[in-house]
């Protein structure tokens, strides 16, 4: 009887401990809470890890229901934006706007120098690349460059289609935008945590030397040299690299942009030097090192992973945004931070609304290099 209970209980422990496991990799979004910062309207967070929130974190997040209205044209700061959320008006193509050209093409894990099949978790054999070329593209010149992560943009070409708006608008500048996947799985351990979440300059250097040179030679097109004509975008770990690229690599990339930018510490392979991860960057790198060339617009939703967590665990998402965005301001860097309110984790509802006025913002001062 005892070793049936011992069993027994030993299952059910591990049955828990299956289920934590589960919860602290997934990444969806969480139902809004009814009051915003209430602790008592707190609902619980699929990104669960660590202990609760404590009195300090949650005074720290309250203070950003206080921000103001976000404005697109508003300058550097942190704003709050607020529900109902709508399409903006650029996501829907209009008949008076030259079309640009979309191609695709798979690269072979196998082949890559940087990221050969490493054989982690959920690694897939190919990934899948998405370029876009402006109608607007004069062969042969340096186009400016916009490279997205997990391939951003791509779904129902909802990026190609608000480049063409603006780029016939002349808000933006005629960009090519190169959108890439990662090598498959999520989370530490497997492959697109390998290549996110790490906290180097590998990722974009993998970019510079294996996929740009392709998207040269296959399309014939060619890329500016010049950072400050050079953006990279992504959502959750996709974020953290975009800003990974341009921190490691400010000769490459000025400018940034972020939807619930996982500044968390979820580095797959752990470096002594940064023991957590992309929490480093505002807790030690930014406000140690010289102010760098950097333009960031990022966002973060109050109902975003880790909203409920302690910070001490170094995986609340609103915190790690909220910090960077203090972080930042202490250096002088022109930045934005909007805290959306009842949304979740790289909500698609913001990012429809906000995606425009986004890169537009993002891309503000460019001037293509003599």
């Amino acid at each position: 009887m005892i070793t049936r209970k011992i069993f027994a209980a030993c299952t059910f422990a591990f049955a828990g401990l299956a289920a934590v496991a589960t919860s602290v990799f997934a990444a969806d979004v969480v139902p809004a809470r009814p009051v915003p910062n209430d602790p008592a309207a707190l609902v619980p967070n699929p990104h669960f890890r660590g202990g609760p929130a404590s009195a300090a974190d949650l005074a720290e997040m309250a203070k950003l229901a206080d921000l103001p209205p976000y404005v697109a044209s508003k300058g550097d700061g942190d704003f709050i934006l607020k529900p109902p959320y709508a399409n903006a008006l650029e996501q829907t193509a209009r008949a008076d706007v030259p079309k640009g050209r979309v191609e695709q093409f798979t690269m072979n894990l196998a082949d890559s120098k940087f990221y050969p099949d490493t054989g982690l978790r959920d690694t897939k054999p190919t990934r899948a690349v998405t370029v876009y070329i402006p109608a607007q593209y004069v062969p042969g010149t340096a186009a400016p460059l916009l490279v997205t992560h997990d391939a951003m943009g791509s779904r129902n070409n909802q990026l190609p289609t608000i480049l063409d708006n603006m780029i016939a608008d002349k808000r933006l500048p005629a960009m090519i935008a190169v959108m890439v996947m990662h090598g498959g799985g999520d989370g530490v351990g497997s492959e697109r945590g390998f290549e996110y979440d790490s906290v180097s300059a590998k990722y974009a250097e993998f970019i510079e030397a294996e996929v740009l040179p392709r998207v040269e030679r296959d399309y014939h097109v060619k890329f500016t040299k010049d950072p400050e004509g050079r953006a990279t975008m992504g959502g959750s770990s996709g974020g953290a690299v975009a800003f990974t690229m341009a921190w490691f690599r400010p000769d490459l990339y000025h400018r940034v942009l972020t939807f619930s930018g996982t500044y968390t510490n979820n580095q797959s392979v752990k470096d002594p030097s940064l023991p957590h991860g992309a929490w480093e960057y505002h807790e030690n790198l930014i406000p140690k090192a010289a102010r760098k060339p950097i333009r960031l617009w990022m966002e973060v939703g109050q109902n975003d992973n880790g909203s409920v967590n302690a910070s001490a665990d170094f995986h609340n998402w609103v915190i790690a945004n909220q910090r960077m965005a203090v972080a930042l301001k202490a250096k002088g860097y022109h930045y934005q931070l909007v805290y959306a309110l009842g949304a979740g984790h790289t909500d698609g509802k913001v990012i429809a609304q906000t995606l425009p006025q986004a890169l537009e913002w993002t891309w503000q001062g460019y001037q293509p290099a003599k």
